[in-house]
């Protein structure tokens, strides 16, 4: 009787996105792309700053941050924000853990200074975001 074995996959999935900042590769002058932990903190970045029925075939992906930008810097709005970001994530963003996030309002600004501390599931290093968030209008 043969004995298989199987052969361990150290394949993992990676994950591309394009720069939108829309800079042109020096040789190819193509778009550059954003791949793998790059591309991730680009999606978070997008998704905690946008609102409902921005994104178009999809009106339910919500930030949730922009209702809370209009108050005063208390300790209540901090933690309704941080609330919200980890909401958002949780919902819309599955290929991170969520392990921290930090509010601090900036009053000479008008904002707030968002730390967020993720891991990406095929990535074991802690990976670090900051958004200053602030009223548009």
């Amino acid at each position: 009787m043969p004995i298989y074995t199987k052969e361990l996959s150290t394949h993992t999935r990676g994950w591309a996105d394009l720069d939108l900042d829309f800079t042109a590769h020096p040789v190819t002058k193509d778009i550059v792309r954003k791949t793998n932990v790059e591309a991730v903190k680009r999606s978070v970045r997008n998704l905690i700053r946008t609102n409902m029925y921005e994104k178009h075939f999809h009106p339910e992906v919500d930030g949730g941050v922009t209702r809370h930008l209009f108050g005063l810097s208390t300790p209540h709005m901090k933690h309704d924000i941080e609330l919200a970001v980890r909401n958002c994530l949780k919902n819309f963003e599955s290929r991170v853990v969520v392990n921290d996030v930090r509010v601090s309002g900036d009053l000479n600004a008008n904002g707030f200074n968002v730390s967020i501390f993720f891991t990406v599931i095929n990535s074991p290093e802690p990976v670090e975001v900051r958004l200053f968030l602030e009223r548009i209008r």
